[in-house]
């Protein structure tokens, strides 16, 4: 997936100071992975964030999030958020939501 330089530093900087967290490149862009599990990553113009199937609703209810379709199939548990919706604590908000998911599974 292609990505934008610019919310890749924002993700950085958002990721910072957290335990576990390690950056890999993936899909011709950038993914973070907490624990060596998938967390986020970063397209043009949107974010991504594993959020786990039940809480997956919860997510698509929030402003800015749509289910992340490849090949004609909705990929179960992640979402795209727009840019826009992750600004000021936007984007932390994000990240504690998809933390509480990716934190429960077994690390890798």
């Amino acid at each position: 997936m292609p990505h934008d330089p610019r919310l890749a530093e924002r993700m950085r900087g958002a990721l910072a100071r957290r335990a576990g967290i390690a950056e890999r490149a993936m899909f011709g862009g950038y993914c973070w992975m907490l624990n060596g599990n998938m967390l986020c990553g970063v397209e043009v113009g949107r974010f991504m964030f594993r959020v786990g199937k039940e809480q997956e609703a919860e997510a698509l209810a929030r402003p800015g999030a749509s289910p992340i379709v490849f090949s004609g199939r909705t990929m179960r548990g992640f979402v795209w958020v727009d840019e826009t919706r992750c600004r000021g604590r936007g984007l932390e908000a994000w990240i504690d939501l998809a933390s509480r998911f990716v934190q429960a599974l077994p690390p890798k």
